[in-house]
Parts: structure tokens; C-alpha cells; sequence
């Protein structure tokens, strides 16, 4: 400080603008010192409750990708401006993520990122609608989440009709390839806006691809037995059970019909919840040749690769929330640096115009329309061997897919 007092400035520097005065050596001192206020997000998990496993690995991915970014500089639109986790817990409850939204509103936040589950995401962009914050969705399927008309919502990641419609072409493919092995199937759901969204979706799409509905069955969030459902599908006698359910009731489901030595055609599922490396490698043999087309990382990304990388260094497995809540804060990123500022208007304007290029997934460049992701896109992959295998579309597949599955002895 003493040695800036000393330095005169004339008065020609001081008008010759406030370019030279900003970079100029003379500034310098206190320009360095002064940083810019951090750019609040909100994280709203269920890091607790019964899909905590899936909250907490869209946390990580979100904090890692969070960090990532302050190691590279922050926000330089913003002269640097870190980001800085707010960290909610859903609980899987509606009213909490509710509350989670008016607390963090409080503090600041300037967008918000969640919230796994679709019922809790609906009521909590709804909450951040009244501030019009920005509300990035980085998990969650139902459609319902963008089609409200609200300005303030954004969903990188395509949601279950698109996925349904990607996934059924995949399955007729693999059929008529089987020579239409599959005519019949049963729906087993989830009772929620997910589950019930998806199966309605399917039971009216099935018929077109000569695969007829014997019977759908929801059940509660949490189920802890399924052995009545597993009697009530070996009765039934279906070609494909398809299901749509979270981690914990799709493990448990495929267990119990494993156990039970139902023969199936295939179990082919949508989004589901457990379909992940934790259920492949925790049981290879449970798992082996289940089918599900859900969110899934660019295999020929070497950006996907490296993080997938340091992520399994860590002992943590590359489950689709993680590299989706990761992206999702890569998006939101980009999205300060053009507006230049964390002001809601500008930074609603900078998501609507993004062309964000999501380098982790199998994704065009980003074109929001109704804040839905119109370059989004859902792989179809299948269990073999302890691992998972991208088997459609056809350019980024990894393996030929086995079907029908071999029958039990």
C-alpha cells in the first residue's frame, strides 16, 4: 500500500479510461485482491431415504464437476467467480424439497440443479418458479417436468417419451431379429409419476410392435418382498417382463424371478432405476442378459473415459447420475459464461440460447425447446459377463445383444 501512494498518477492516465486504470500496473494491487462474490448452486439430493445411493452420486457428480470448474478458473466471464455448492437432502419428500428451495432462495442461490426423483423435481422448479430462478433437472423422467409451461426449467437429459420411443425402435429391432421370439408382456412399475408415466407410455406403444400387454402391475415405493408378484408373472407366463422402478425394487425384483427360475424371452426395462454397475457387479448372475435402455456415457469419449477413470480410482462406481449431475453443472457453466452474470434474466437467456456441447454424452449440441433438450438421446444396453454393453443405437454399440436369454435348467 505504500509503495501505491507513493506512484503518482497523472491526470492524463486517470482520463485516458478505465481499461488502462483496470489492467494497468498502477491498479493492479487492489484489482488482484478484490474477488468476485461466489455464484450460489443449489444441489437438491435425496441423500437420504430409500434412493439415497442415487442421490448421493448425483451430489458427487455435481460437487466434483463444481470443483472442476473452480480448478480451471471459475466462471472468467465473471472475473472468476467460483461456484459454490449449497448441499439440500430431499429426503424423497415433496414438502422437503420444497423447503430445500426457500431455504437456499435465502441464501442467495442462482440456480438450482435436482432433484433425481420427478415428483419432488416438479414441486421444486414450481417453488423456484416463483423467484424465476433457473432450474436445471438432472435426473428425472416424467415429461411433466417441462411441460408446464414454466420459463425457469431446463432438462439436459432426454426424459421417458423420448426414451420409450428410442427404446422400442431398439426392441423391435432385436425381435424381428429373433424372429418375433417376443409377442406378450407383462408391466411391473412403480407407483409414482416415473413408474406409472412410463408404463402408460408403454402399454400403448407395445401393440404397434406386435407385442401384446398381458397385464401391468404397480407397487409402492418402498416394496420389500416381491415374491406374490414373481407368482403372479410365472402364471401370467409372459415373453418380457419390462420394468420401470428404482434401485432398490428393481434389484429386488430381478433377484426374486431369478430365484424362482422364471424363464423369460427377456427382461427389458426402461430407466431403470437399478440397472447400474452396482447390481452388475454386486450379481453377475442375476444380472446377466437384462436389457434397459436408460441414460448412459459416450463410450468413445475420451473426456467420458478419463472420468469414468479417476471416478472408479476412488472406489465409486460411473452409475448415469453421476456423469449426468456432472454435466448438468458443465451446462450451467457455460451458461454464466455468456450471460456474463448470475442475474436471473440473463442467465434464463444464455440456457434458452445454449448450445452447449455435452462432451460426456451421446448428445448433439444442446437446443433447448420448452426447456427440453431436443439433442438428448438414450442408449440400450444389456448385462453380459459382469459388465454393461451398449447393444443400440448401432454406432456406439459395444456388443451384439443376446436374445432371447438362455432358458433356466
Amino acid at each position: 500500500m505504500d509503495q501505491q501512494r507513493s506512484i503518482p498518477i497523472s491526470r492524463r492516465a486517470v482520463l485516458a479510461g478505465g481499461t488502462a486504470l483496470a489492467t494497468g500496473a498502477l491498479a493492479s494491487p487492489a484489482i488482484v485482491r478484490a474477488q468476485p462474490a461466489p455464484v450460489k448452486v443449489g444441489l437438491i439430493h435425496p441423500v437420504t431415504g430409500f434412493v439415497a445411493y442415487n442421490g448421493q452420486q448425483s451430489r458427487l457428480g455435481a460437487t466434483m464437476a463444481i470443483d472442476d470448474v473452480n480448478k480451471a478458473g471459475g466462471v472468467k466471464a465473471m472475473g472468476g467467480a467460483k461456484l459454490e455448492a449449497l448441499l439440500g437432502d430431499s429426503q424423497s419428500k415433496v414438502e422437503v424439497g420444497v423447503s430445500e428451495v426457500e431455504k437456499m432462495h435465502e441464501q442467495g442461490v442462482a440456480a438450482y440443479i435436482g432433484c433425481f426423483q420427478s415428483p419432488v423435481g416438479i414441486a421444486a422448479s414450481q417453488a423456484a418458479a416463483k423467484y424465476n430462478t433457473p432450474f436445471l433437472i438432472d435426473v428425472g423422467a416424467s415429461d411433466l417436468l417441462v411441460t408446464r409451461g414454466l420459463k425457469n426449467v431446463f432438462r439436459l437429459k432426454p426424459g421417458f417419451g423420448v426414451c420409450v420411443d428410442q427404446g422400442m425402435a431398439a426392441l423391435d429391432t432385436l425381435n424381428k431379429g429373433a424372429n418375433n421370439v417376443a409377442k406378450s408382456a407383462v408391466i411391473v412399475h412403480e407407483s409414482g409419476e416415473f413408474g406409472t408415466g412410463t408404463a402408460k407410455l408403454l402399454s400403448g406403444k407395445l401393440p404397434s410392435i406386435g407385442i401384446q400387454v398381458k397385464e401391468v402391475i404397480s407397487h409402492d415405493n418402498p416394496t420389500r418382498n416381491f415374491d406374490n408378484i414373481a407368482l403372479r408373472i410365472r402364471s401370467v407366463a409372459p415373453d418380457l417382463v419390462m420394468m420401470s422402478n428404482y434401485q432398490n425394487e428393481y434389484v429386488l425384483l430381478a433377484r426374486t424371478l431369478f430365484q424362482q427360475k422364471v424363464n423369460l424371452a427377456g427382461f427389458y426395462s426402461f430407466l431403470g432405476g437399478g440397472f447400474n454397475y452396482k447390481f452388475v457387479k454386486e450379481m453377475p448372475d442375476v444380472s446377466q442378459y437384462m436389457m434397459d435402455t436408460n441414460h448412459w456415457f459416450n463410450p468413445k469419449s475420451e473426456k467420458a473415459q478419463a472420468l469414468k477413470k479417476r471416478v472408479e480410482a476412488t472406489k465409486v462406481l460411473f452409475t448415469y447420475e453421476l456423469y449426468l449431475s456432472y454435466s448438468v453443472v458443465m451446462l450451467l457453466a457455460d451458461a454464466l459464461e455468456h450471460a456474463g452474470s448470475a442475474d436471473n434474466e440473463k442467465l434464463l437467456a444464455a440456457l434458452s440460447a445454449s448450445t452447449f456441447k455435452a462432451e460426456l454424452m451421446p448428445y448433439g449440441p444442446t437446443r433447448f425447446v420448452n426447456g427440453q433438450n431436443q439433442g438428448g438421446r438414450a442408449m440400450t444396453l444389456q448385462s453380459l459377463k459382469g459388465d454393461i454393453e451398449v447393444i443400440a443405437p448401432a454406432e456406439f454399440a459395444s456388443a451384439k445383444a443376446v436374445f432371447p436369454r438362455p432358458k433356466f435348467t
